[in-house]
């Protein structure tokens, strides 16, 4: 939705293209040179589930932009919590996941890595040209922290996770 999101709410070109799709590999790459804290993190399950709301917190403000410099910050902030997700979740499944397992979980985890993201894509287009660009955008951000609540109270076990547990 960049393309449509920067013409018609943003007002912008292809320059602008172009920065929305940099934003967030921008702030994954600030917070992966600011992530040493990460290996003190103890509750990872509740730590991967704050990352993934700020994730969609920050997505669902982004959708409300109409000025680039915010939405280019907010899409750094999502881009940034989808790191510090992403390390704390590969932490969990290295550490949780028996050796002998190891390779075949990693590659699910890389399939869904892949994939996940084209198939938002997919979904985000069908529903704003279904209803609106914002709609699709803020939508999917508040639909994001509402399946982390969800999962937190069907999986309470996973929001406990912690560094100390057990393989």
């Amino acid at each position: 939705l960049f393309p449509a999101i920067a013409l018609h709410h943003l007002h912008g070109n292809a320059t602008t293209v172009g920065l929305l799709y940099a934003a967030p590999p921008a702030g994954a790459l600030v917070c992966s040179l600011l992530s040493g804290w990460t290996s003190h993190v103890r509750r990872m399950g509740l730590g991967v589930t704050l990352m993934a709301c700020l994730w969609g917190g920050a997505i669902a403000g982004f959708g409300y932009m109409t000025s680039l410099v915010p939405a280019l910050v907010l899409l750094a902030v999502a881009g940034g919590a989808d790191f510090y997700s992403a390390v704390l979740r590969s932490t969990m499944l290295l550490r949780s996941t028996p050796d002998h397992l190891r390779g075949r979980l990693l590659g699910i985890e890389f399939m869904q890595v892949a994939s996940a993201p084209s198939l938002g894509d997919l979904e985000a287009g069908v529903l704003a040209s279904l209803t609106s660009l914002r709609f699709s955008v803020v939508s999917g951000g508040f639909a994001c922290i509402a399946g982390c609540i969800v999962t937190a109270l069907a999986l309470p076990k996973f929001l406990r996770y912690g560094s100390d547990a057990q393989p």
